[in-house]
């Protein structure tokens, strides 16, 4: 096992997932974690993530020095790679911020950098630096901006990067971590066999005989964990709750799919009107989200009561909650900053009246998508694009209106089907149109006109984590604004999304 001690990084569990990807089991530890749990859990290497804080501030999180003295290897990332030299002696100061694709000069081979060019294309995100290395450990990568950007102690075998070899933008990060793993010496042996039983074990042990009410989407998460629910026990009823904020015709297409799948208990709850009564006025998307989640709760505590007269007591609630879920909502350390609130996380009551089932709370999307083929499901559901629990309200840049709403469904709509007209659906993460709260002047029919703009965004992804931009033909482009414009009346405008993440997340809010 490696264990990653996380400091706040958005991409702690991004670390994770790349050493998983690599056939090694990794677990994310809270960065308080002692050497005496890190051995009795037989870990056989450590990595210090990245985090928001300084190592010289107040109350900053530090690591058990015993860590550094029991021989586990030890590789520190961005604020790790700081944090090790803080407490080894050598020296941090405030620099300049340094951020975005960078050029990696390697200065002499180490063992982790072993293989790479003289070169290498890195990504970088720090507003501090190391300048002084203490005794025993020698510099072995910088760039323009950043003089001390890697360092190793061979003997030790700790070393530190400034830069993220777990992001997608570092272009040879996994063979960073793959040669930390070989440092190591780990077993490339693990794999989601099996993981399907287990899980799903797992749920029985949980619900027993109990009964669950089970939120489904249409999306892939709730799928396969509704699929996994259905596997432990009869007794799921999968509702659909519609917030009026879903993809045209998604109502329809998810009743047919359940209905396809043998779920006998498929329930429809039209709760539109009062998702559109709390939401009007509002425009801040945290308190957007906040509101979503509490209603959504409170839509399936009062659906439990109506069906409990015919069915029973309900005790449990599940939900698809995957792992960047619970990332970005800032659960996995108290060190982090909260970059958005997940409607399955942040928008939960203090008293929910339900007990939870999250099957696949610890899996990222590709994972899922595996794991819900290991249970039979079929490949085009599993491969549809991702959908926002908080629906189209976070593509929706400013207040949620009925004809807002309308304008987004129709232009995705049309996006999605000239994608797959021209065969660039299954080569896309993920593709939607967003409404900017902004109106540009346009002309039709020799006038004047005065409309909303929308962004088109569509990204290439592994696991949504890191993503860059689709690199879309231009005529499929053309073809998708020319019919927007031509028919989602209130539109003079359309444009494409080209920032990565980071710097942006997919959604807009």
């Amino acid at each position: 096992m490696i264990a990653v001690l996380d400091y706040g990084s958005q991409f702690a569990h991004l670390i994770a997932r790349r050493i998983r990807a690599l056939g090694v089991y990794s677990e994310i530890f809270p960065n308080a974690t002692t050497a005496a749990e890190l051995k009795r859990r037989k870990v056989e290497g450590i990595i210090l993530s990245g985090g928001p804080r300084s190592v010289y501030e107040n109350g900053a999180p530090t690591v058990d020095s015993d860590i550094l003295a029991i021989g586990i290897p030890v590789l520190g990332i961005c604020y790790g790679h700081q944090l090790l030299m803080h407490v080894l002696g050598g020296k941090v100061i405030p620099s300049s911020k340094e951020y975005g694709k960078e050029i990696l000069t390697v200065l002499k081979k180490s063992r982790l950098l072993n293989g790479l060019s003289k070169n290498e294309q890195v990504w970088m995100s720090h507003g501090d630096s190391v300048v002084a290395l203490p005794q025993g450990y020698i510099l072995t990568g910088r760039t323009a901006d950043c003089k001390m950007a890697a360092y190793a102690n061979e003997k030790r075998r700790i070393y530190g990067v400034q830069f993220h070899p777990e992001v997608q933008h570092t272009v040879h990060g996994m063979k960073i971590i793959s040669n930390f793993l070989d440092i190591c010496g780990c077993k490339r042996n693990y794999s989601l066999k099996g993981i399907d039983r287990r899980i799903v074990a797992e749920i029985k042990a949980k619900v027993g005989n109990g009964s669950v009410i089970m939120g489904v989407s249409g999306g892939v998460d709730s799928l396969v964990a509704s699929a996994l629910v259905k596997l432990a026990t009869p007794n799921i009823h999968c509702v659909f709750v519609d917030h009026g904020i879903i993809r045209k015709g998604e109502a329809e297409y998810v009743r047919k799919l359940y209905e396809k799948l043998g779920f006998k208990n498929y329930h429809y709850a039209d709760a539109s009107q009062i998702f559109y009564k709390r939401l009007k006025g509002v425009t801040d998307p945290e308190e957007k989200r906040r509101i979503i989640g509490r209603t959504f709760i409170e839509v399936f505590e009062a659906k439990v009561k109506e069906l409990k007269a015919k069915y029973g007591e309900i005790k449990f609630l599940g939900q698809g909650t995957i792992y960047p879920d619970r990332i970005e909502s800032a659960k996995a350390s108290k060190a982090a900053s909260v970059i958005k609130t997940h409607h399955n996380v942040g928008g939960l009551p203090a008293k929910m009246k339900l007990k939870l089932v999250e099957p696949l709370k610890d899996l990222y999307k590709d994972e899922v998508r595996e794991l819900g083929l290991m249970v039979g499901l079929p490949k085009d559901a599993l491969m549809r694009h991702p959908f926002p629990g908080p629906g189209l309200a976070v593509r929706i840049v400013g207040e949620i209106t009925p004809d807002r709403i309308g304008i987004v469904q129709e232009a995705d709509f049309i996006f999605t089907e000239e994608l797959k007209k021209s065969g660039q659906y299954d080569r896309i993460w993920q593709a939607f149109a967003a409404l900017l709260p902004v109106k540009a002047v346009g002309v039709m029919g020799d006038s004047r006109s005065y409309g909303y703009i929308i962004s088109l965004r569509a990204v290439t992804s592994v696991d949504g984590m890191t993503a860059d931009w689709a690199k879309i033909p231009a005529n499929v482009l053309e073809s998708a604004a020319s019919r927007i414009v031509k028919n989602v009346r209130g539109v003079t405008r359309v444009v494409y999304d080209i920032t990565q993440k980071p710097p942006a997340t997919i959604e807009y809010e």
